[in-house]
């Protein structure tokens, strides 16, 4: 069994890096509907954010609206650094020749493939459905506010959605 850290470098909030991190924000309309669905990015080991955020562009530090609304902090190996950078930096070169597709190769692919290229829990089977469930379940909100651009959307669409069947049932 190998030895693990957690990420050595700290989060800064204000200047939006988050070390050995995956980052999350809600994507307007789509994440209304399905709130766990959103744009993912994978963050180097100085907190650099790195997003497949369209066709044969991968963006650096231009994070949707600079600021995710979760984070999810990642195990490091003690000499694995080098490792993270990497295959952040490879999976961000492979992805600048690829095209966006919504359903098939997206962010959560970038990511994936990153976490891949680095054997991340010593598993080469990362995929957008297993870092979906991710971010869902072990995600940490960076801020009331990132808490709120996710689940209030959603909460108002479903409380209209309630309100008007409820006024056409008492017709």
């Amino acid at each position: 069994m190998k030895n693990y850290h957690i990420a050595s470098g700290k989060i800064n909030l204000e200047a939006s890096r988050y070390p050995y991190c995956i980052v999350w924000t809600p994507i307007p309309v789509l994440s209304w509907l399905l709130p766990f669905i959103g744009h993912m990015g994978i963050c180097t080991s100085t907190g650099v954010i790195r997003d497949f955020a369209g066709p044969y562009f991968v963006s650096v530090n231009l994070f949707p609206h600079f600021c995710p609304a979760q984070q999810s902090t990642l195990k490091v190996y003690a000499s694995g650094t080098n490792a993270w950078d990497t295959a952040v930096h490879d999976a961000s070169e492979e992805y600048k020749h690829r095209m966006h597709n919504l359903c098939c190769d997206n962010c959560h692919s970038h990511v994936a493939m990153a976490l891949n290229l680095m054997r991340y829990e010593n598993s080469t089977s990362w995929n957008m459905v297993n870092l979906c469930l991710l971010a869902l379940i072990h995600g940490k909100y960076v801020s009331c506010a990132g808490f709120l651009k996710t689940w209030l959307p959603f909460l108002m669409l479903m409380g209209i959605i309630l309100a008007v069947s409820l006024a056409l049932n008492l017709r």
